[in-house]
């Protein structure tokens, strides 16, 4: 188990798998996979009722990592404040750099997706894709948030709308 140490993830640690968000060590098990002996990590994904065995020695290919740090935080919330890139692009070709930027688990660049697709009330109405994305990111955005200031999702996620309504 010395490698499980040097990574510094422990049973009920809160982690970040990028393509999934925010989800908690449950189990350090070792497996025999075709012959060989694998050591897993077992992350459990409440939101989404799902379980995911990450092997140890992938954890960095795979990008998981622990919670973000307050300067992080910071600079997502900076991020929020500033003013929408919305680039002049087909639509598909954006929606595919929002998706891609949702699942780097990045929070600055998750921050980037809301801030872009947020409308204020006096805007006109998101189609249903640019929704989609908006809301997919906002809710990995206030799990994120949420893990880290121990509040639930929906708390969070006021504090993200009243930033962005403050830009």
């Amino acid at each position: 188990m010395a490698a499980t140490r040097s990574l510094g993830f422990e049973v009920g640690d809160t982690v970040v798998y990028p393509k999934h968000g925010v989800g908690r060590v449950i189990e350090v098990q070792t497996s025999e996979i075709a012959g060989a002996k694998l050591e897993l990590y077992v992350l459990r994904f409440d939101k989404e009722r799902m379980t995911l065995k990450v092997p140890v020695n992938k954890v960095e290919t795979v990008g998981m990592r622990k919670l973000s740090s307050e300067a992080t935080l910071m600079n997502a919330f900076q991020t929020l404040k500033g003013k929408p890139r919305i680039r002049r692009i087909m639509w598909s070709r954006r929606a595919q750099e929002y998706e891609a930027k949702i699942n780097s688990g990045d929070l600055v660049s998750i921050a980037e997706v809301v801030r872009d697709l947020h409308r204020a009330e006096d805007q006109p109405e998101q189609s249903y894709s640019e929704r989609q994305i908006y809301e997919a990111a906002i809710s990995r955005l206030a799990r994120e948030l949420a893990a880290m200031k121990n509040i639930d999702e929906p708390a969070a996620q006021k504090e993200i709308e009243q930033v962005l309504k403050a830009a």
